[in-house]
């Protein structure tokens, strides 16, 4: 390599460096440290290592490359916008501003060359995984001997954090056991944390750690010396056999005389003094802000050129693809655009005998199979529960190191992973994930699933054992706050279906619907099919809550419930009929579907002047008073479970008709 090369090259890494500190100093806001240490790593990826095209972020056949250590967001933004992607130089500028482009820890954007939200730790690394497992089902789905629509690698940056969270622990174990290839991390082991040195807290050998999940773990010592770098990126490609993990070591805030190696590079700005002196220690024009030299934009522009080439090529493969194998590249169309027919609706089963008794979990377990014949994008699994959560697509295999078409995914005991595995999943497109587990356990996942939320991502989960009604397992496995804990997240549709074929219409829901995840939330205990000849249809669950049972005129008493509870409600109403109070039950499938609905609607469901309401609902009332109102009440239960069989549990809570018809009669007469 030239001497002019070595000279451009560290130019372009000093210039990812200054334009960082730059815009963390203007925001007076950020955490410079690591993209100084990691300047040369996001250079040698962007510029040497990664296939991708800025003309089209979108590319499907792009490398992706995930930050997961996303404090470190100004190392991104800046090679972005070198790179040549939506990114301006103003957009640097207004790095942590109010609806900015650059906002302090990734935001996903795949035009923006953003491929997921990181920031909170290990959650990056994690999506990784899933996202190298959605391609290598749909490589496994499509690719042809000859030609291979999908075929690219996942990169990435992890940092101490990331991998001292428990997640990171779970994903590396899954990834290795699934030998997921082209999948590579660079750690940043800068030995810096915010409290100060790693040794405080954290002495694992990492190399022997990752290795003994089956990743293959490759070494930089002096992550400035970019030709040992380019050698280790080229050594990575000779063996795609396995997972990598490239252990690089590096100075956090390199570059600063006073700060470098130290943990007050972390998370506050240099100091406009001490960038200066940065500027000046990295032969920088120190009275420049956001300096670009020409010569590093005319570097990155080849760049753009050598994508556009290789997409170029990729079409031409594509045109290939579509004359040789038509009826694979239509499905292809089909799968990565979500558009499917609509055959998958005639294979549902039917649940009509009013005299049967059906837990909801087993329905959705039919309607699971009978809608993933007709959809070939639905793929996933559990958490080491299949056989509880009715999660097992039959009519498949299990995705594995040696069968990558397998559509059920062995999650393991890894609820955390598995949440932040499916998130990968649905950013990669092409598949629609989902992921089960008992409802008491979302607990494990709900860091994944807020991201799930907040990236409004097409994801499914299955939560099982909804309530008391799992009996004998007791308090630790009895959820009590979850579902309020739940309905409280933006974005995230629950969905808590009655019987048998009110699954049928929430898994309908689920699989339409777009702009986050859903979470059906299903029972263990057999409940009655309601016999919708004398109750009201179904169909009603698509607006979220309805009226299941009316009576004639205006009602006395609202009765309120979801899932299990309803039945024992239209029970208790007919009781309360017969004695002459006219009782309406209002079956509340999903709370956040029915706030979607016009205010016309929900008066007609929830009539203003119907004052004496109660909701009945085996958990934590918090949330119901908005829909019972301040003279209605709520059956709730505000304290653990406990171990009993079911029917004991019932009884003991109060979740009885007898009960419930007291507790009416007591409002009523309020």
């Amino acid at each position: 390599m030239s001497d002019s090369s070595v000279n451009i090259e560290q130019l372009t890494i000093n210039t990812i460096r200054t334009l960082s500190i730059d815009a963390i100093q203007k925001a007076n806001s950020g955490h410079p440290g690591m993209p100084m240490g990691m300047a040369p790593i996001a250079y040698a990826l962007f510029y040497k290592a990664m296939k991708h095209n800025p003309l089209n972020p979108e590319w499907i056949n792009r490398d992706r490359f995930v930050l997961s250590a996303g404090h470190g967001s100004m190392l991104l933004y800046s090679v972005l916008h070198l790179a040549g992607y939506n990114i301006s130089l103003e957009d640097i500028k207004n790095f942590r501003q109010w609806e900015s482009k650059t906002p302090g820890h990734p935001e996903i954007d795949h035009s923006l060359g953003i491929e997921t939200t990181t920031g909170p730790l290990g959650q990056g690394f994690a999506t990784a995984v899933g996202m190298a497992i959605a391609r290598d089902y749909l490589a496994a789905l499509f690719n042809k001997d000859d030609i291979k629509l999908i075929d690219h690698g996942i990169w990435g940056i992890c940092s101490d954090g990331d991998l001292m969270e428990g997640i990171s622990h779970e994903a590396a174990s899954l990834a290795g056991h699934l030998k997921l290839n082209k999948l590579v991390f660079f750690y940043d082991d800068n030995q810096i944390t915010i409290d100060g040195r790693t040794d405080i807290c954290y002495s694992d050998d990492v190399a022997k750690r990752f290795e003994s999940y089956g990743w293959q773990v490759l070494s930089i010592n002096d992550v400035n010396d970019i030709v040992l770098v380019e050698r280790i990126i080229k050594m990575v490609r000779s063996n795609y056999s396995k997972p990598t993990l490239i252990i690089t070591k590096t100075h956090i805030g390199y570059g600063s005389p006073n700060k470098q190696d130290k943990s007050s590079s972390h998370g506050a700005p240099l100091g406009e003094e001490e960038v200066k002196l940065t500027k000046r220690n990295l032969g920088m024009p120190e009275d420049k802000t956001f300096y670009v030299p020409d010569e590093v934009y005319d570097r990155f522009k080849k760049i753009i050129v050598c994508g556009k080439e290789a997409e170029d090529m990729w079409n031409e493969k594509v045109n290939e693809y579509k004359t040789k194998y038509p009826n694979d590249y239509s499905l292809f169309e089909s799968v990565m655009s979500y558009k499917f027919n609509n055959n998958w609706l005639n294979h549902l089963p039917k649940f009509d005998n009013f005299d049967e008794k059906i837990a909801t979990r087993v329905a959705s377990g039919k309607i699971l199979n009978a809608a993933a014949i007709d959809i070939p994008a639905l793929i996933g699994g559990s958490a080491d529960l299949n056989e509880s959560n009715m999660t097992e697509i039959k009519s498949s295999k299990s995705f594995s190191a040696e069968n990558r078409i397998g559509r059920n995914i062995h999650f393991g005991i890894r609820e955390h992973t598995m949440g932040a595995i499916l998130n990968g999943m649905a950013i990669y497109g092409g598949v629609i994930p989902f992921g089960a587990t008992f409802l008491i356990f979302s607990d494990y996942m709900r860091p994944a699933i807020r991201l799930a939320a907040l990236m409004k991502q097409k994801v499914i989960y299955i939560f099982t054992h909804d309530s008391i009604g799992l009996g004998e397992d007791g308090p630790t496995h009895q959820p009590i706050e979850q579902l309020a804990s739940l309905r409280a997240m933006p974005n995230l549709i629950v969905l808590r279906p009655a019987d048998a074929n009110e699954t049928i219409e929430a898994w309908k829901y689920a699989l339409k619907h777009t702009g986050g995840p859903v979470a059906l939330i299903l029972t263990r205990q057999k409940l009655p099919v309601i016999d919708r000849k004398k109750y009201a249809v179904c169909e009603g669950v698509k607006n979220g809550a309805y009226i299941i049972k009316d009576t004639d005129g205006k009602p006395d008493l609202i009765l309120l419930a979801s899932g299990s509870e309803v039945s024992l409600c239209i029970d208790a109403a007919e009781a309360l009929q017969s004695e002459g109070v006219k009782t309406r039950v209002v079956n509340f499938v999903s709370w956040e579907v029915f706030e979607k609905q016009t205010e016309e609607y929900k008066n007609s469901v929830l009539p203003k002047e119907v004052k004496a309401r109660l909701s009945v609902e085996m958990g934590v009332s918090q949330g119901w008073s908005k829909y019972v109102g301040d003279y209605g009440d709520s059956l709730s239960i505000e304290k653990f479970g406990a171990s009993a069989p079911d029917s004991v549990l019932f009884k003991q809570y109060g979740f009885t008709k007898e009960n419930i018809i007291f507790l009416a009669r007591k409002i009523l007469n309020s």
